[in-house]
């Protein structure tokens, strides 16, 4: 099973920054894309990142362009996303999933979100 885990979430003020891990549980990240997403209330799911399986492409919503980085730690055998400059509009449930990633991260985790981890930016 593909299990992943996020963590790191929490409350932060606007400008501030935040880094959130997923963690493979049964699997090498190293052989899967992986993508985070996030949900805001009301909103749609919304796909905002994803790294591809060798680590050397990636991609970013225009939401998230410029401040938020995901990278890979194949040794820890997690996936992680710095986030900066976070906005009130940042705020929501963040989930990471095997996508494809091409270059759009497209889930492939069967509908199994997990619970996520919740950022909240408000002053």
């Amino acid at each position: 099973q593909l299990y992943l885990v996020e963590s790191g979430g929490g409350l932060v003020q606007p400008g501030g920054s935040l880094r959130l891990s997923c963690a493979a549980s049964e699997f090498p990240v190293e052989d899967y894309a992986i993508g985070w997403f996030r949900q805001a209330p009301g909103k749609r799911r919304e796909g905002i990142t994803c790294i591809s399986r060798s680590g050397a492409n990636t991609y970013y919503a225009d939401s998230v362009q410029g401040r938020f980085t995901i990278s890979k730690d194949n040794a820890k055998n997690s996936v992680s996303l710095q986030m900066t400059s976070l906005r009130p509009e940042d705020t929501g449930v963040y989930h990471c999933a095997v996508v494809n990633c091409k270059p759009r991260p497209v889930p492939l985790n069967l509908g199994n979100w997990g619970e996520g981890t919740l950022v909240t930016v408000s002053s």
